[in-house]
């Protein structure tokens, strides 16, 4: 009886326990579909032709996509939420992602970063599940994987892949959560963005710098890590100067807690923006709980950097980044 009595106490806290879903295999009711090669009536053979075929209302759509390799840019910009879902066996690891979306446009020749994006977000309420956007262009140009300017935005269990610029967080509350990251050069900036980092593996390819703040003036533009793992990419270049950040803006605001580095860190661990152009006169750079063989024994952090402690650390969430609301629209099955 004392152990039935203790499984019926436990039952709630059972409940509370999230998890993303065991597979998802099949389109949802109502959702367009995207085949690769399908011949089929209603299906389309590209993300982006689906997209053009969704209603210029503010209903909520949804896009199924199957396993393939999408060689295309899309642009998604509509008044109504947008639900992206790749085809997968196990939605909570990006490992097992099927779908892939890749473009190889740098901005040199596209006419903007916003414009070399594989997948561009112009729309508020989009979430994004399990598919790999690359940009697959390389070294020379900045090159945007995700160019993302919507408000609410979710990104779960996706690969976000480039060199130089990979991640746009310009502009817009956004979260993401259990997603592989990768770059070199910068690989996550933007200018006025809000955006949580959640149980993220951030993958290193060469020496550089994780983030660039574009933050320019004293306003709501932050990006927050927690509890996210730093790592040397599959095929890395020299990696003696991997920093966490450097400002392109001089307000440039961006903290890390909990931080698990095996990619090996400059003593530094931040870095000024260019010899003779500094931009360190009112940034904020914060880290926590920094740990890992990644991190130097002989670590030194400038004097524009702030160490913060467990108190201070706290006071940085989720809520701080996008907002108490975020329960309203972030999917809590990928928090950790």
């Amino acid at each position: 009886m004392r152990f039935l009595i203790a499984t019926l106490v436990a039952l709630p806290l059972l409940a509370l326990s999230l998890s993303p879903p065991s597979s998802r295999t099949s389109p949802p009711f109502g959702a367009k579909i995207v085949r690769a090669g399908t011949t089929t009536g209603g299906e389309y053979t590209t993300l982006g032709a689906a997209v053009a075929a969704l209603p210029s209302d503010s209903s909520s759509q949804t896009i199924f996509i199957y396993p393939g390799t999408y060689n295309e840019q899309v642009n998604i910009q509509r008044s109504g939420p947008v639900t992206l879902l790749g085809y997968t066996t196990d939605p909570g690891n990006f490992s097992s992602n099927q779908v892939e979306l890749v473009a190889s446009v740098p901005a040199s020749t596209a006419g903007s970063n916003d414009a070399s994006g594989t997948l561009r977000i112009h729309t508020d309420g989009v979430k994004i599940y399990n598919i790999n956007i690359r940009n697959d262009y390389g070294q020379g140009s900045q090159a945007i994987a995700l160019s993302q300017y919507g408000n609410q935005v979710g990104v779960y269990a996706c690969g976000i892949y480039g060199f130089q610029d990979t991640l746009l967080a310009n502009q817009g509350t956004q979260v993401y959560l259990q997603n592989y990251i990768e770059g070199a050069t910068d690989f996550i900036f933007g200018r006025l963005g809000q955006a949580y980092f959640e149980g993220n593996t951030i993958g290193v390819k060469s020496n550089g710098w994780v983030t660039a703040s574009g933050r320019e003036a004293d306003n709501v533009a932050i990006y927050i890590f927690e509890q996210n793992n730093i790592i040397l990419a599959s095929d890395p270049g020299s990696t003696d100067k991997i920093y966490l950040g450097r400002p392109w803006g001089d307000y440039a605001r961006v903290i890390f807690k909990d931080t698990y580095v095996t990619a090996p860190l400059n003593p530094s661990i931040w870095s000024i923006w260019n010899t003779g152009d500094e931009r360190t006169d009112n940034v904020l750079f914060a880290d926590f709980n920094t740990t890992g063989p990644g991190v130097p024994s002989n670590a030194e952090r400038p004097s524009f950097v702030t160490v913060l402690n467990s108190s201070q650390a706290a006071s940085y969430t989720i809520s701080t980044a996008v907002g108490n609301s975020y329960a309203t629209w972030v999917d809590a099955d990928y928090l950790l």
